[in-house]
């Protein structure tokens, strides 16, 4: 049996009836869960999607279960539910639109969508005409018509048995080119990884998470859901990050998450004290560098030093600042050493290892690597080298002590607040505009954000164009984090003598923009 949720479900703890995840800004007043209320939700869930007797498809993989839902403890139960179930669970940012929900439907071709009440109308008709055999919807207040179809289910389900391999989750992650890749996760990938950060991470018996962040990718569903289920520790429950919510609760809890954009809101924040911290164990950071200033006013505000790891959609994580002091310090700038049973290494353009402090290309291989994207073998050929190793696409390099150093990327990707936007395809939208000749979008430093997405568009011959309205259509059209913060108006754009557009000049142009 190598099901994820029967492995999480063992570290439950021996009393089942002790509270598992306190709701705290559930809209009637704060809920409690207990463990065998995620138990029996889960099961039940489970067990509305086995009746509904989906078959698996013709290439043997089990259905697929789309999922765009604002956050809750009933979305984390779907989860739950759909390992339970071995069906294929494939979360969506809930900020995303039609046309870009509407690719990732007909592309993963599930056979159950659940989508939020208020978007039901064009989820539905976008499902439909994609071929899924159902759609449900779950909202905030446990309203929905999936919770009221699992209500006449048994409250027990024995987990479908699934190997190492098998297939549990894809989580689309835009290419710099192209349409978004769906990274297939299996099993077996994502327990692997939950148990090396078990440990690795040093989870006590009683530590108490704080979980402020989205569960539609990595860090909030995998990470930080993972890591408290597997450990039996409650779970302090935030639908949205607030920093003064999170701070009253710190006394509270041991382990805290976020993308450097939470650790600057908080810092922003004057209740943030070495007070409110004392009980704490643990801050942890990722999915977008940490600046140095951020990673220090900590240390001088709050007495803690902040881990930071790193990981991606394809791997989760993959390397880690140290927990134990047995294992080291934690280092400022750098994303610590591979975790256990991980290699990286990193490369030059022809494929020879890098020397100490000189960049290169990351590859990584290990149990946690994914096993290739959702029905696209030639970019999955393309993306691993002969030897086995997946090409990261990011730059880096080791310190002389092993620490690993991420440098920047190989191709233009952005990563604002700690959400990932591929400049090609904003400019896809952008020069959809009538009027827009072509466009450039680039990503500048942000004292908040990280980076912040800004775009250059040249107008057609005779076009007059106003930035303010290309934002706002742009907004009505994809996810908020991808929409530009500011856009230039500008006759052309840099050009090197092959023609190829210079973003880096762009990049330079501006970078002092938010400064």
């Amino acid at each position: 049996m190598s099901n994820l949720y029967a492995a999480l479900r063992a570290g439950f703890p021996a009393d089942l009836d002790r509270c598992a995840i306190e709701a705290l800004d559930a809209p009637n007043g704060p809920l409690y869960y207990s463990w065998r209320d995620i138990d029996r939700g889960s099961a039940m869930i489970a067990n509305l999607l086995q009746s509904l007797e989906i078959a698996p498809g013709a290439d043997g993989v089990p259905p697929r279960v789309a999922v765009q839902v604002d956050k809750s403890v009933e979305a984390l139960m779907l989860y739950l539910g759909v390992l339970r179930a071995g069906m294929v669970y494939l979360p969506l940012n809930n900020a995303y639109q039609a046309a870009e929900v509407e690719y990732f439907v007909s592309n993963a071709e599930p056979s159950v969508v659940v989508c939020a009440p208020r978007n039901f109308g064009w989820v539905s008709r976008t499902a439909f005409n994609a071929g899924a055999q159902h759609v449900f919807t779950l909202g905030e207040e446990r309203d929905g018509t999936l919770l009221q179809r699992a209500a006449a289910q048994p409250h027990e389900q024995a987990p479908v048995a699934r190997g190492a391999g098998d297939l549990a989750a894809i989580l689309y992650t835009s290419g710099t080119t192209g349409r978004s890749k769906g990274a297939m996760l299996s099993h077996g990938n994502l327990l692997s990884n939950a148990q090396v950060l078990q440990d690795y991470w040093d989870w006590q018996p009683g530590d108490v998470l704080i979980h402020a962040l989205p569960i539609f990718h990595v860090h909030g569903l995998f990470v930080a859901s993972h890591g408290a289920l597997l450990n039996g520790s409650r779970m302090l429950w935030l639908n949205k990050f607030d920093p003064r919510a999170v701070i009253a609760q710190l006394p509270r809890a041991t382990v805290f998450m976020g993308v450097p954009t939470l650790y600057v809101r908080l810092l922003a924040d004057a209740g943030l004290t070495r007070e409110a911290c004392a009980r704490m164990r643990l801050f942890i950071s990722g999915s977008a560098p940490l600046l140095i200033d951020t990673f220090t006013q900590w240390q001088e505000r709050t007495g803690f030093t902040i881990l930071e790891r790193y990981g991606m959609s394809e791997t989760a994580m993959l390397s880690s600042n140290p927990c134990k002091p047995a294992d080291g310090t934690r280092r400022g700038g750098t994303v610590g050493k591979p975790l256990p049973g991980t290699d990286i290494r990193v490369m030059d353009d022809d494929g020879q290892p890098r020397p100490v402090n000189e960049i290169g290309h990351i590859q990584v291989r290990g149990p946690n690597v994914f096993s290739g994207y959702w029905r696209m073998p030639e970019k999955t050929k393309e993306e691993f080298t002969a030897d086995g190793w997946f090409k990261t696409g990011d730059v880096g390099k080791y310190e002389p002590d092993g620490y690993l150093v991420i440098v920047g990327r190989s191709k233009d990707l952005i990563i604002s607040g700690g959400y990932n936007v591929y400049p090609a395809e904003v400019e896809s939208f952008i020069n959809e505009i009538p009027g827009v000749a072509e466009s450039a979008v680039v990503g500048v430093p942000h004292p908040d954000f990280g980076e912040a997405v800004i775009a250059v568009v040249i107008p057609a011959a005779g076009a007059q164009l106003n930035a303010t309205e290309i934002i706002a259509r742009l907004k009505a059209g994809i996810a908020g984090f991808k929409v530009p913060k500011q856009v230039f108006i500008s006759p052309e754009l840099p050009r090197n003598a092959m023609g190829k557009v210079q973003k880096n000049l762009l990049r330079e142009q501006h970078r002092a923009l938010f400064a």
